[in-house]
C-alpha cells in the first residue's frame, strides 16, 4: 500500500458518503438509533440491531440481514453480496440516519435503504425495485434476518426457540423469555412485517439457510423453494418474509419490512408506505434540526466535510450509546462534554441521564449492562462529569441548571451541583500511595488492571485529572456562591498539587501511575513503557504546573512518542506478559494502548498544542490523524469515521491500519478539539472567547456556531506569521478583550485578525 484508497467520495457537501466499491479492505459501517433502539450497516447490508432498556438488558433482534431477489429461477442478494457477482452500478450511499444500496442485475435496479425511525424499537427496510426492460415481469423479494433472540447457535446445544406466522398481525416473529424493564424473565418478541401483501415466510434458521447452506446461498433460495411457511419449535429462529411484485416494463415499486422488538404479542408495530414516508422526513428533520449547532470551512475540504457531517453525528452517538457495545458512564459523560459544542440543551440531558447512574457517595461505574450497574473496579469513571457538567452551562449561559434535581442509583436525589461535589469529594479521599488517587482496577487506560488491586497503587494521570477537576469545580462552586466548599476544594488542589509534582515528575515528563508495589509505569526505569503519553497531555488540561513543567513534558512527546504515524500512547511497547500492571501487557506490541497511536488521545493532544500555541503541532496533529492524508504515513480506513488507534510499526502488516472505528471518544474529542481548541470557540459565562490556533497553511478560515440563541459568524484572516490574535471586529467594530456577548442580539460576525 503506497497511497490511500478512498473507495467513494463525498456527496451533497459532505453530507453523503458514496461508496463506490463494494470490497473495501474490511466492512465499512454506518449507525442508526433512537433512545431504545440502535443498528448498524455495512456497505453490504452486514450489521446489527438490538432493542435496550434503562439497565442495559438488550433484545438481540438482528444479528445480520440479506435481501434476496428471484425470478423463473434466478437469484441475486440486492446487499452486494457475495463481492462482484456479476452486478454492475453498484454504491452505498452513508448518511446521518440512512444507508442506501443500490446495484443493478438482470435488468432490474434495486436500492435497499435502512434507517432507525425516532421511536419505536425496530428499524425499517425500504426496498425499491425498478424493471429496466421493455417486458412485464414478475420478482419474488425475500427478506431475511438473522435473529440471536433465542441465543447464538451452538452445535450440540440446547435450542429452545419457536417462531411462526402470526395471520392477525401479518408478521412472521421469534419467542424467548427475558428480563426486559424487568427483573424476571418475560416472554419478548422479535417480528418482521412487510408494507404489501405476504406471500411465502420462515421462522425456522434450518428451513431456510439449510443444514449446509449459508447466509449468501441459503438452502431455500438456490433450491428454488424461496420459502416454506415453516414454523419453529426447539431449532434456532430466524425472519423471513417473501412478497411478490409486478412490474410493468419501466416500472418501479417500493416494499417496506418492519423489523423489530415487541413485549406485547398484540402490538407489532409494522409501517405502510405512507407512514414510512412520514417516519423517514421526520428522521431528517431531528437530524437537521439538532446537528445544525456548528460548521467549519477550512482549506481542507475533506476535514470539513468529516466534522461537519460525521463527526457531530458520532458525538451524537456516543452521548446516547456510549461504545454500543455496553453503556460506559465515563463513555457517556466525556461524548456529552463534546456533543455540547453542537447542542448543549440535548447534552445537558443525556448528561443528567448519565449521573443518574452514579453513586450517592460520589463513585461512578464503568458501565451499565444486562439489567446491572457494573463497577469493573476502575476509578476514573466519576471525574469526567465536572468537566461536562462545566462546559455545557458554560455553552448555555445558565449556571440555575446546577440546580436541575436527578437521582442517585439508590433512588435519592440531590442537585447536579451535589453530584459533583460529591464525585470530587470521593476521589480525593481515594487515596493510595504518597496520597495520589488510586489507580484500582484501571483508570482511563482500561487495560492497566492489575496495578492498583490491593488498594495502593496509584495513578499520576487520574491525580492530574482530578487536580483539574478540582479547580473546575472551584469556579463552578464560586458562580453559585458557595464560597466554602470553593475554599474547601482549592486547598485540597493545592496538597494535591504538591503530591503530584513530588512523586509524579521523572526529571523530563510526568510517569504514570505506580502499582501496589510502588514500581513505577512510564518511568525511565521501567522495564517497558517508559513514557505514557497521556500524564504529559494533562499537565497541560490541568495547569498543574507553576514552573513550565508542562512545557517539558511535550518536548518529551516530540522526543520519544512522535512517529510518522502519529502519537504513541506510550513508549517501549511491552514484549511480554507482566502480571503487575494488566492486560495492556498481554497486547502485541505496537497494538492499540501497547505503544499503538490512540487517536483518543491524539485529539487531547490536538487541544493541549492549541493551549501551547504550537500551531505547527496542531496541524501536523491533524495531518496524522486524518485517514486520507498521506503526509507524513500511509494509512487507511473510513474517510468518513474516526478510529480508536492506528496500528505502530512493530504490528507488520498492521501498520498503518486501524482499529475499531465509530465506537471511539476519537470522533467527539475532534469534534472538540476542532471547535473549542483549533479554531478558538470556547464558552465562557460571560460568552464565547475566541482563542484560535489555527494550522500555519490555513490562510483564511471560518466557523459558524449558534451560542445562546445567536448565530455568530467567525471568519478568520492570517495577516503574518503567527498564531496570535491582533484584532476581532464584531459586527464591523473592534473590541478590546476576545468575549463576544451575544446577549439581545439573533446574529452576530466576527472577523479575526491572526499573525
Amino acid at each position: 500500500m503506497d497511497k490511500y484508497i478512498w473507495y467513494g467520495k463525498y456527496k451533497e457537501n459532505g453530507k453523503v458518503f458514496e461508496i463506490t466499491k463494494p470490497d473495501t479492505p474490511r466492512h465499512w459501517y454506518n449507525y442508526f438509533f433512537n433512545d431504545d433502539y440502535v443498528s448498524f450497516t455495512s456497505q453490504v447490508g452486514f450489521g446489527e440491531g438490538f432493542a435496550q432498556d434503562d439497565l442495559g438488558r438488550r433484545i438481540p433482534v438482528v444479528s445480520n440481514r440479506n435481501l434476496f431477489v428471484s425470478e423463473n429461477g434466478k437469484s441475486w442478494s440486492i446487499c452486494g453480496l457475495p463481492i462482484n457477482y456479476g452486478y454492475k452500478k453498484y454504491s452505498c450511499s452513508h448518511k446521518n440516519g440512512s444507508s442506501v444500496i443500490r446495484l443493478k442485475y438482470k435488468n432490474v435496479e434495486s436500492a435497499f435503504r435502512v434507517f432507525v425511525p425516532n421511536a419505536g424499537m425496530c428499524e425499517i427496510w425500504s426496498v425499491t425495485l425498478k424493471n429496466t426492460t421493455d417486458q412485464d415481469r414478475t420478482l419474488e423479494l425475500i427478506s431475511y434476518a438473522k435473529t440471536e433472540i433465542d441465543g447464538t447457535y451452538k452445535p450440540q446445544g440446547y435450542n429452545t426457540g419457536t417462531g411462526g406466522f402470526d395471520k392477525k398481525h401479518k408478521v412472521v416473529w421469534g419467542r424467548s423469555f427475558m428480563p426486559f424493564y424487568t427483573e424476571e424473565n418475560r416472554p419478548v418478541r422479535v417480528y418482521m412485517g412487510c408494507s404489501d401483501k405476504i406471500t411465502g415466510f420462515d421462522s425456522r434458521r434450518n428451513a431456510f439457510i439449510g443444514t449446509y447452506g449459508d447466509e449468501n446461498h441459503p438452502y431455500a433460495i438456490t433450491s428454488g423453494l424461496l420459502t416454506q411457511n415453516t414454523d419453529c419449535n426447539s431449532e434456532k429462529v430466524c425472519l423471513v418474509l417473501k412478497t411478490t411484485i409486478e412490474l410493468k416494463a419501466g416500472e418501479e415499486k417500493t416494499v417496506h419490512f418492519t423489523v423489530g422488538a415487541t413485549v406485547n404479542e398484540d402490538e407489532y408495530p409494522v409501517y405502510k408506505s405512507s407512514e414510512v414516508k412520514k417516519l423517514f422526513k421526520e428522521m431528517e428533520d431531528k437530524y437537521d434540526r439538532e446537528l445544525g449547532g456548528v460548521e467549519i470551512h477550512s482549506p481542507w475540504k475533506n476535514f470539513d466535510y468529516l466534522i461537519n457531517g460525521w463527526m457531530k453525528y458520532c458525538a451524537d452517538l456516543g452521548s446516547r450509546w456510549a461504545r454500543v457495545r455496553h453503556n460506559g458512564y465515563r463513555d457517556m459523560t466525556s461524548d456529552s462534554e463534546c456533543f455540547g459544542c453542537v447542542n448543549p440543551e440535548l447534552a445537558w440531558e443525556r448528561l443528567k441521564r448519565v449521573l443518574s447512574y452514579q453513586y450517592s457517595n460520589g463513585y461512578a461505574p464503568r458501565t451499565i449492562i444486562d439489567g446491572a450497574i457494573r463497577d469493573r473496579n476502575f476509578s476514573d469513571n466519576t471525574v469526567w462529569m465536572t468537566f461536562a457538567a462545566d462546559t455545557i452551562v458554560k455553552e448555555i449561559g445558565d449556571v440555575s441548571l446546577f440546580d436541575d434535581v436527578v437521582k442517585f442509583n439508590d433512588g435519592s436525589e440531590a442537585p447536579v451541583y451535589e453530584h459533583l461535589k460529591r464525585s470530587v469529594e470521593f476521589l480525593y479521599n481515594f487515596q493510595g500511595l504518597y496520597g495520589l488517587v488510586r489507580i484500582w482496577g484501571g483508570d482511563w487506560n482500561d487495560c492497566v488492571n492489575f496495578a492498583g488491586l490491593k488498594g495502593k497503587g496509584v495513578s499520576v494521570w487520574l491525580s492530574l485529572a482530578w487536580y483539574r477537576a478540582a479547580k473546575t469545580f472551584v469556579r463552578i462552586a464560586k458562580s453559585v456562591g458557595r464560597e466554602d466548599d470553593a475554599k474547601m476544594v482549592d486547598e485540597q488542589a493545592k496538597i494535591m498539587q504538591e503530591r503530584i509534582e513530588k512523586y509524579g515528575w521523572d526529571g523530563e515528563y510526568y510517569i504514570y501511575a505506580r502499582t501496589d508495589d510502588d514500581i513505577k509505569l512510564g518511568s525511565k526505569g521501567s522495564e517497558a513503557g517508559e513514557i505514557y503519553l497521556i500524564p504529559q497531555l494533562w499537565s497541560v488540561l490541568s495547569g498543574v504546573s507553576e514552573c513550565g513543567r508542562e512545557k517539558i513534558a511535550m518536548d518529551s512527546v516530540d522526543k520519544y512518542l512522535e512517529i510518522d504515524l502519529g502519537t504513541r500512547l506510550s513508549y517501549h511497547a511491552f514484549t511480554h506478559r507482566l502480571s503487575y500492571i494488566g492486560s495492556c501487557s498481554e497486547k502485541p506490541a505496537g497494538c492499540q494502548d501497547n505503544g499503538g497511536v490512540y487517536l483518543h488521545c491524539a485529539a487531547w493532544k490536538l487541544a493541549c498544542d492549541s493551549i501551547l500555541k504550537r500551531a505547527d503541532k496542531v496541524e501536523m496533529g491533524l495531518r496524522k490523524m486524518l485517514p486520507w492524508d498521506t503526509t507524513y504515513a500511509v494509512k487507511c480506513g473510513e474517510p468518513y469515521a474516526m478510529f480508536n488507534s492506528y496500528f505502530a510499526p512493530e504490528c507488520g502488516y498492521r501498520e498503518g491500519t486501524p482499529g475499531q472505528s465509530w465506537r471511539t471518544a476519537a470522533s467527539s474529542w475532534l469534534l472538540k478539539s476542532t471547535v473549542e481548541y483549533v479554531f478558538g470557540m470556547h464558552p465562557e459565562l460571560e460568552g464565547l472567547r475566541i482563542d484560535p490556533c489555527l494550522p500555519p497553511s490555513w490562510d483564511k478560515c471560518s466557523i459558524t456556531k449558534m451560542f445562546r440563541g445567536c448565530r455568530i459568524e467567525v471568519s478568520y484572516k492570517r495577516t503574518g506569521k503567527g498564531c496570535e490574535v491582533k484584532s476581532i471586529k464584531a459586527d464591523g467594530k473592534k473590541i478590546s478583550g476576545n468575549i463576544i456577548n451575544p446577549k439581545g442580539k439573533k446574529n452576530i460576525k466576527v472577523e479575526v485578525e491572526i499573525g
